[in-house]
């Protein structure tokens, strides 16, 4: 069985040091958990929030249009990608926050260049795409590393 997966970005209306930001998390780990579905989620100061959620399909889609875009504490929810994918990327990761700069969710979301077609447009990256530098955005060690990353 495959795992879906869903990206989405909205605005925060939490305080980034609220007390309520970390009962989010606490809360959305059990039900998570109990649902087979693994979160992360990117905050920055500015009160953005770029978040993967992935697991069974149902669960996943039900969590984000029944409760999540219902939900007061962020506005302006805005799905990037959805979709199948054969691997869990996150798998074990029920919900783990990361902080964030504003310039890496630019960084982030930027369309791709095309090199050497100069009347190509620029595309947004694929969800395997934007996974895979979350994936590498969250490992361990030095977050810096997505700014490091020539363009």
């Amino acid at each position: 069985m495959s795992t879906y997966q869903l990206l989405y970005q909205s605005y925060s209306l939490i305080p980034s040091e609220a007390r309520e930001l970390t009962e989010l998390l606490a809360s959305a780990r059990v039900r998570n958990q109990h649902r087979g579905i693994n979160s992360i989620l990117l905050y920055t100061p500015d009160g953005r929030f770029l978040q993967v959620l992935e697991g069974p399909r149902e669960a996943v889609r039900t969590l984000y249009y029944q409760r999540l875009v219902s939900d007061p504490r962020h506005y302006n929810c805005q799905v990037l990608s959805e979709g199948p994918s054969e691997t869990a990327s996150f798998a074990g990761c029920p919900m783990s926050l990361f902080p964030a700069q504003a310039q890496d969710l630019r960084r982030l979301l930027a369309p791709v260049p095309v090199p050497g077609a100069a009347l190509l447009v620029p595309r947004p990256h694929t969800r395997p795409e934007l996974v895979e530098l979350l994936v590498e955005f969250t490992r361990p060690g030095d977050p810096a590393q997505l700014q490091a990353r020539p363009d």
